[in-house]
């Protein structure tokens, strides 16, 4: 048997025409297997997209520590005592806690956030930070640079403003570095303009703590403590916990007090997400077995029913010279056409409707680009295929040893 030979295909077509219902639910089965799995692939990754999405804007190994109010009494205080950070928090978390790669402080100017460049004005949050938060923030530099330690040692008075507030405040397309924003009258040379994964975060402006400190009598005084670390997610947990205990001694507060202490580990939170779509591709792995053992299934179902149809006319061929491997040749062809078939046209589908719901679903921060890898998509098809064939391949099998003689008594 020749597959450029037109008889068989046309007798294979004919076939198929003759049992329209039966092909129809065979392939049916098939393409409704890939479509269900590339819909759960492409939700898979859509929801791992949307929720690394939100890990993007701070650095996936960061820890944040914020001050609270203590709950509890302590060593004879009193509880209901605001528990404020100052630069020698950060100076002892940087010099004594082991395990820190990056470290910064960070001062906010809540009030007097107006910031100017000749006629133009806008308001925007004004964090004040040590160079190392360019890293825990991922600021992405597109112009210029990022604060440093010269900036901070000589209480410099310079800025990096986000890609937002460069377009907001030089619509004349000047190039903003070189240039003096106002921030609340003070004059602050750009020295960077940065972008970020988070829109919002664009709209900032970044400028040494030094400076504002002593410029608008922020003092000693910081808000919180952000800091990277390459431990694992176990690791991380016992840093956490040293850190707990050494800021709770600076303070005097128990370690154990939920109040006086928020800390924000995105390692351990980013670690748990990961186990959790290590699940899901299991899971995915687990459907798509299924799917194939159905297919696997049904097409071998229909091709017994096919074999014991075409009993008599196996035996004519037999009868007239037809050789066993050319009788297994055209059954197994038949499955792999109705097998490639539909599953192409699942597939298709399938990248189909994620392309629509790609397009058309509302935005949401958490369910984002629902796709599927292409390689993975052909795979999956191309084992369902050479499944249909193995699947057709037994029944075809069994029709080639069939006796002429017995075959022609076939009622």
């Amino acid at each position: 048997m020749h597959l450029f030979d037109i008889d068989i295909w046309q007798e294979i077509l004919s076939t198929i025409r003759k049992n329209r219902l039966r092909t129809f639910l065979t392939g049916f089965s098939v393409a409704w297997g890939i479509f269900m799995l590339i819909i759960l692939l492409g939700a898979g990754n859509g929801l791992q997209n949307g929720v690394e999405n939100q890990f993007k804007s701070d650095a996936t190994n960061s820890i944040w520590i914020y001050n609270g109010t203590t709950t509890k009494a302590y060593k004879g205080l009193q509880s209901g005592r605001n528990i404020e950070f100052n630069n020698s928090d950060y100076e002892f978390v940087r010099d004594n806690i082991p395990g820190i790669k990056e470290i910064s402080a960070r001062y906010y100017m809540w009030q007097n956030r107006l910031v100017s460049y000749k006629k133009e004005y806008g308001t925007y949050d004004l964090i004040c930070v040590h160079p190392d938060y360019q890293v825990i923030e991922n600021a992405i530099i597109t112009s210029g640079r990022f604060l440093n330690n010269v900036d901070i040692h000589n209480y410099r008075k310079v800025a990096v403003i986000g890609r937002k507030v460069s377009t907001s405040l030089f619509k004349d397309g000047k190039d903003p570095l070189g240039q003096y924003i106002n921030v609340n009258k003070v004059p602050f040379e750009v020295v960077g303009v940065f972008r970020d994964q988070s829109e919002r975060d664009e709209e900032r402006i970044y400028l040494p703590i030094s400076t504002v400190q002593m410029i608008f009598n922020g003092g000693n005084r910081i808000n919180n403590l952000s800091l990277t670390s390459d431990l694992n997610a176990k690791q991380s947990e016992e840093l956490e916990a040293t850190l707990r205990a050494k800021l709770a001694q600076r303070h005097q507060f128990d370690k154990d007090d939920p109040g006086a202490l928020f800390v924000n580990n995105t390692i351990k939170q980013y670690q748990k997400f990961q186990n959790l779509f290590i699940g899901i591709r299991i899971f995915v792995a687990f459907i798509g077995m299924f799917t194939i053992i159905a297919g696997i299934v049904g097409v071998s179902n229909i091709m017994i029913i096919v074999v014991n149809e075409r009993t008599k006319e196996i035996g004519i061929r037999k009868a007239i010279g037809a050789t066993p491997a050319s009788v297994i040749g055209l059954i197994l062809l038949e499955a792999i056409v109705i097998t490639a078939f539909a599953g192409y046209i699942g597939l298709v589908a399938g990248v189909g409707l994620l392309e629509l719901l790609s397009k058309y679903l509302p935005q949401n921060d958490f369910f984002q680009n629902p796709e599927v890898d292409f390689s993975i998509a052909m795979i999956s098809t191309l084992l369902l295929v050479v499944a249909g064939a193995l699947a057709g391949f037994f029944p075809a099998l069994k029709a080639s040893r069939v006796k002429p003689v017995v075959a022609l008594r076939d009622e």
